[in-house]
């Protein structure tokens, strides 16, 4: 009789680690690598997330201001990746100006009235 024992979990390689040593007050300073994998500045926020393993996650955090808050509902941003499909395939019209523009949804909602 076979006895199988499970191969022990192997944990990913981290793709970029570093430390950082906590000063007065419980401040650090993220290294430079890492701010830049997290797409952070100064004045930007991150998000700590800690698990029961004592696995910590932290993640550049983006606050919305309510009146942009708009451009991130679901449907919103349905419309965007259809009109992105769009423009990649070719459909849609091109103009050689503002005017030329206006005037061809004038003929648009002509034809819809």
């Amino acid at each position: 009789m076979a006895v199988r024992i499970p191969a022990a979990k192997i944990e990913p390689q981290p793709r970029i680690s570093a430390r950082a040593r906590v000063r007065a007050k419980a401040q650090l300073t993220l290294p430079e690598e890492i701010r830049r994998a997290l797409h952070i500045s100064e004045g930007d926020e991150v998000e700590f997330s800690v698990r029961d393993d004592g696995t910590i996650t932290i993640r550049g955090y983006v606050s919305i201001p309510t009146d942009q808050a708009w451009f991130f509902t679901p449907e919103w941003l349905a419309g965007e990746r259809e009109a992105e499909e769009d423009i990649a395939a070719g459909r849609g019209t091109v103009h050689e100006s503002a005017d030329d523009m206006f005037a061809h949804l004038d003929t648009l909602g002509a034809a819809d009235g």
